[in-house]
């Protein structure tokens, strides 16, 4: 451990969060990520909250103002010029009013509206109802369009169409999938993250040009849901994006019952249970965890990667399903200086130092405990959250981490993982 305190640490997560404003809106750190992306901004506000209610919401309210007419709210809100990051804003040629992405990202803007307001009432915030009533809107209008673009048939899971979408970027549970989307583009690729980070850390060149031809695919389908659906080259009903679609829709529905709005309660109960079925559908007993499924093949991804326990913040488990999931986490995160590790240890595809191919992060870890608790699985939550904390006090606020050796990767002085110290140094 560093010689700094744990108050000491609390001030330097803090520091990190106001060196990362933009204005409003945090980047996730300087020169390798310099926009507004949505889920960071999400997990960043709910770090503000702990100690600046007001700008926890300003937070939210900036990623709200790159929500499409549509109700998708993008991966990434360009509110500022920069050319330290590629693609932008030109490459998406989104046409949006504010420069934006074209693909979206974990809806944790719900989690994080509520977890705001509740810190703004304790904290007697006499305009919480206002300013919540507000962004409430923005959530529902994002719900609703997930379920249309994203689940049209109504399975109850919904589908990225993009890696990127998933947060996961370059998850061996995309391998199967992407190796059939052609490496062919029409944009030329500059890629800039491999001059702020070492290329062993992130995704290799032939995923990007995959990645690349997507972004090709569906601007030339002028960003529209339908279209992109059809010609999807690349379409996974995944079971994090769903969970946390489902946590969000819950923890909206308890703010519409104390903002007294009976219909979206309503609504979003109905979304909730269409939800949490289809993600019910997804466990495996003979793995222990759930499973994404290829709509394109037909198959389930059956990699065994973090998404796989990202479903217990949604889903309540029986009691055998409960035992079978500790063990499984404790055997993943057995021999490692720090768990969970984003893939398996033992699984041919794990590479702990390259980007979500192994690696620990610290928000990933947050879902985890959470859904750990959510079953009544507090003892191992804690392990997490503690083991979590321990990981940032040795390290610092790094991107992610090496599960073997606990070094910290990536890019430093990380918003999110400032945010999550603020967080669950609390619970731990």
């Amino acid at each position: 451990m560093n010689d700094m305190t744990r108050p000491d640490m609390a001030k330097a997560a803090r520091a990190i969060l106001a060196r990362n404003d933009r204005g409003g809106y945090t980047v996730p750190t300087e020169r390798l990520y310099p926009f507004q992306w949505n889920w960071d901004s999400a997990f960043v506000a709910m770090g503000f909250a702990t100690f600046d209610v007001d700008r926890a919401y300003r937070e939210l309210e900036r990623l709200a103002e790159g929500q499409w007419d549509d109700g998708m709210i993008p991966h990434i809100v360009f509110h500022a010029p920069s050319d330290t990051y590629f693609p932008g804003p030109d490459v998406w040629g989104t046409r949006h009013r504010i420069p934006t992405s074209g693909i979206t990202q974990p809806p944790v803007f719900g989690m994080a509206l509520r977890h705001v307001h509740e810190a703004a009432v304790a904290a007697g915030d006499a305009g919480a109802a206002e300013r919540t009533r507000k962004l409430f809107r923005n959530a529902l209008r994002s719900h609703r369009w997930w379920l249309a673009a994203r689940d049209p048939e109504g399975t109850g899971l919904v589908a990225i169409l993009h890696p990127w979408e998933s947060g996961s970027d370059n998850s061996p549970a995309w391998d199967e999938a992407l190796a059939r989307v052609p490496t062919t583009t029409t944009t030329a690729i500059r890629r800039k993250d491999t001059g702020h980070v070492d290329p062993s850390m992130r995704p290799r060149d032939v995923d990007y040009q995959r990645f690349i031809h997507l972004v090709d695919v569906y601007r030339d389908c002028g960003w529209d849901p339908a279209k992109q659906w059809k010609a999807a080259p690349f379409k996974v009903a995944e079971v994090q994006m769903t969970a946390i679609l489902a946590r969000s829709t819950r923890d909206l529905i308890d703010l519409a019952r104390r903002l007294d709005l009976p219909d979206e309660t309503t609504e979003l109960t109905s979304m909730a249970e269409t939800l949490e079925k289809g993600l019910a559908g997804r466990w495996r007993d003979d793995l222990s965890r759930f499973v994404s499924r290829d709509l394109v093949s037909g198959e389930d991804i059956a990699a065994p990667t973090q998404a796989g326990f990202i479903p217990l913040i949604a889903v309540m488990l029986d009691q055998s399903q409960r035992k079978a999931v500790d063990a499984e986490i404790a055997h993943w995160c057995e021999g490692m200086a720090v768990g969970v590790p984003s893939t398996m240890p033992s699984a041919p595809a794990f590479e702990p130092r390259r980007y979500w191919r192994g690696p620990v992060w610290a928000v990933i870890n947050w879902l985890i405990a959470d859904g750990l608790r959510h079953n009544g699985l507090n003892d191992t939550a804690r392990r997490v959250e503690r083991g979590t904390v321990q990981a940032m006090e040795r390290a610092g606020f790094c991107e992610y981490f090496d599960p073997t050796t606990g070094e910290g990767l990536g890019g430093d002085t990380f918003s999110w993982t400032a945010a999550a110290y603020l967080v669950l140094n609390r619970r731990s």
